[in-house]
């Protein structure tokens, strides 16, 4: 429950359910979003993530078991294939029912997936039209297309304060990336087009992971070391889209990142690779599609916004009136409050 879409996703539903009477906990590995929903009095658990180790699974289901045990829900909603098959271990003495939300995968890893959803879940909810046709595809039956949509955000700070924090003048271009430093987004990429960009604009990474140290070579090595600052986890997204200009990803495959939906809200343009959701989100427009691991369509579509401020108007507005017709959290909860009274009635 730190930084991503789908902890995003959890803490937002957590939050508005009271609106539609839910009574939410959350179980989860912890992290600042977390400590965020405790604080406004939603019951929190921690639960071990589960790795791929036998082990691993074990331990997170006795953590889950535990919080059932003490909150005695009525229904479990899972996010994603290993919290799946913990919550099923973890539910079966009760028979509660189980459904799943699904935020995609690597397209190899689709079968294997969908064998554990199968075998867990009453019901799966995609996160996108491409993600269920994907799910449909290796054999689950009738998913539920529910996408994401994007919870209000605290009120943003001055954006020339933001940058002065980070040593950057006012008419500097900045694009963000706001992701996990991991294999899937494919940040060597972003790299390899920011060398490709040249001039004077800065590019602001928002996340660690296993690959930060590898990356921070490959900067290196390219001497754009000075125009790319590493920022490590986040809890101020909101606050650096204020700041930036264009967002960026450069990912192989998503499901329906809320990154992007942020930034559309926020009215700031996208970058971002042609893939799955991403293509849906940005359907309405607001952003620019570039091929995967294309540095030099990347480093293009980049230029095209981060100097030409007109540009960078007119998709933001269309971001912004795509995200109100299309990614509503209103919609959201609606749906999936029907979805769940509907497996509470039927357990």
């Amino acid at each position: 429950m730190g930084t991503g879409g789908a902890e995003a996703l959890v803490a937002g539903m957590a939050r508005s359910g009271t609106q539609f009477g839910w009574q939410s906990a959350v179980a989860s590995g912890g992290g600042h979003r977390a400590e965020a929903l405790r604080a406004l009095g939603v019951p929190t658990f921690t639960v071990p993530v589960a790795e791929r180790k036998a082990s691993g699974v074990l331990r997170a289901t006795t953590a889950t078991k535990a919080a059932i045990r003490t909150f005695r829900p009525e229904v479990v909603l899972a996010h994603n294939v290993s919290a799946s098959l913990v919550a099923r271990l973890a539910v079966l003495p009760r028979r509660l029912p189980l459904l799943t939300v699904f935020h995609g995968v690597a397209e190899s890893d689709y079968t294997g997936a969908a064998r554990i959803l199968k075998r867990t879940s009453r019901t799966v909810v995609a996160v996108a039209d491409a993600t269920a046709d994907r799910l449909r595809a290796a054999g689950v039956a009738d998913p539920v297309v529910i996408p994401n949509a994007v919870f209000p955000q605290a009120e943003r700070v001055n954006r020339a304060a933001v940058r002065a924090v980070h040593g950057v003048a006012p008419d500097v271009p900045v694009a963000l990336c706001p992701a996990r430093l991991e294999p899937q987004k494919r940040h060597d990429v972003l790299l390899d087009a920011w060398a490709k960009l040249g001039g004077d604009a800065v590019l602001w990474l928002a996340g660690d992971g296993s690959r930060r140290d590898v990356l921070r070579l490959r900067a290196a090595e390219l001497g754009i070391q000075d125009r790319v600052r590493f920022l490590g986890n986040r809890c101020d997204v909101p606050d650096l889209l204020a700041a930036a200009d264009v967002t960026v990803l450069t990912s192989d495959w998503e499901g329906m990142p809320i990154a992007v939906l942020e930034s559309l809200a926020a009215g700031r343009p996208v970058v971002a690779t042609d893939v799955d959701g991403v293509r849906q989100a940005l359907a309405g427009g607001g952003g620019i599609l570039v091929p995967r691991r294309d540095p030099g369509a990347t480093a293009e579509a980049l230029h095209s916004l981060l100097f030409d401020a007109r540009a960078r108007a007119e998709l933001g507005e269309a971001g912004r009136e795509s995200v109100r017709r299309q990614h509503d959290p209103r919609l959201l909860m609606r749906s999936y409050d029907e979805l769940l009274r509907t497996a509470i009635g039927a357990s």
